[in-house]
């Protein structure tokens, strides 16, 4: 009785000692329990959830949406008191208009000067033409002078209405510089008021734009978070007034750097979600991020120093999910899902084609 209590003791002890054994095999996934299929409940349904917020200071006027709604690209969301802003356009209209009326006097000024020039330019060719009668008469009257058939009196008079025609012809030059000068002026001028009223439209641009920002609107499609804003609150630039999710949602799995061999992008992906009562979706391994997660840390660990306890790391992956699957629409960022890859299954060459992605081999 005693050796079969012994012996009964005996296998019992082998039998719990190689079912501890095969345990740690089977957790380990060592001989003879390897397998190709990698699993990972580090993984998280992830979306592009877009902050809005006002790019202007103001009281809130109306609010025109409510909590977790759907809405389109565009759909008003809040409206801001416009008042203000209004009156800055309007102020902004006025001052381009008195700067356009400036440009339309230089215009005229411009003109006017042309007729001046045009003018001057007459008084020189007058002068000129009797400059050139005055010499004739006096080149006529200085030889009978000197042969004494002329009397001294009629060539001083001669030679003074030379002398006066002169002086009216560099007048008159010199008028014809003046104005001229003038239109140079103008001209100078001109480009100081055109660049007057480019900065004054620019001006009422920017009061249009401030006027149109004080509606604040939908940048895409999608489903509101928790709303915000409330009616008669003030609100300054960059205050988030309510968050933005659009129907766009993919999968990001932590898989350890001991996982990856083996897998593409391209491969197909199973996984379940836990708050759809571990519904199970299928999908595709997109791309793989460039580092571990450790690396994209805040404070890095520095393994160069003190005693040094080897951590498997976790490297991200991306995973699209497979359109017109039922459950899709359920599908909210942040919700755990678990991921399994078989890292035996083919890529698909369309699927690696779409997503530019390399493989982490």
């Amino acid at each position: 009785m005693f050796k079969l209590l012994r012996s009964t003791a005996t296998l019992l002890a082998v039998v719990l000692g190689v079912g501890g054994v095969l345990l740690v095999l089977y957790t380990w996934r060592l001989p003879p329990f390897t397998t190709t299929v990698e699993v990972t409940d580090n993984a998280y349904v992830r979306g592009q959830i877009t902050l809005v917020s006002p790019q202007l200071a103001g009281y809130v006027a109306e609010v025109a949406v409510q909590d977790f709604q759907e809405v389109k690209a565009g759909q008003i969301l809040v409206k801001l008191d416009d008042r203000i802003y209004e009156q800055k356009l309007q102020q902004a209209k006025a001052t381009l208009a008195g700067q356009q009326a400036a440009l339309a006097n230089s215009e005229q000024k411009r003109r006017s000067d042309e007729a001046r020039i045009a003018a001057s330019q007459a008084q020189v060719d007058s002068a000129r033409a009797a400059l050139t009668a005055a010499e004739a008469n006096w080149n006529r009257i200085e030889p009978l002078l000197e042969r004494g058939i002329t009397t001294q009196k009629e060539a001083d008079q001669s030679r003074a209405t030379f002398d006066q025609a002169t002086a009216a012809l560099n007048q008159a030059q010199a008028a014809l510089e003046v104005s001229r000068q003038e239109l140079a002026s103008t001209l100078v001028n001109r480009q100081s008021l055109e660049a007057a009223v480019l900065g004054a439209e620019a001006a009422v641009h920017l009061a249009e734009i401030d006027l149109q920002n004080t509606r604040i609107v939908a940048p895409r499609d999608g489903q509101l978070g928790e709303v915000g804003a409330r009616v008669g609150q003030y609100v300054s630039i960059g205050t988030q007034l309510m968050a933005l999710v659009p129907d766009r949602v993919w999968v990001v799995a932590n898989f350890k750097e001991t996982q990856l061999a083996g897998m593409k992008a391209g491969q197909a992906v199973t996984f379940t979600v836990d708050a759809l009562q571990h519904a199970s979706l299928a999908g595709h391994i997109e791309r793989f991020a460039p580092a571990a997660g450790s690396e994209f840390s805040v404070l890095k660990a520095d393994n160069a120093t003190g005693n040094f306890t080897k951590v498997a790391q976790r490297v991200p992956v991306r995973i699209s999910v497979d359109p017109g699957q039922t459950l899709m629409d359920r599908l909210a960022p942040g919700m755990s899902v678990v991921v399994t890859v078989d890292t035996a299954a083919k890529a698909k060459p369309d699927d690696v084609a779409s997503t530019g992605a390399v493989s982490l081999r």
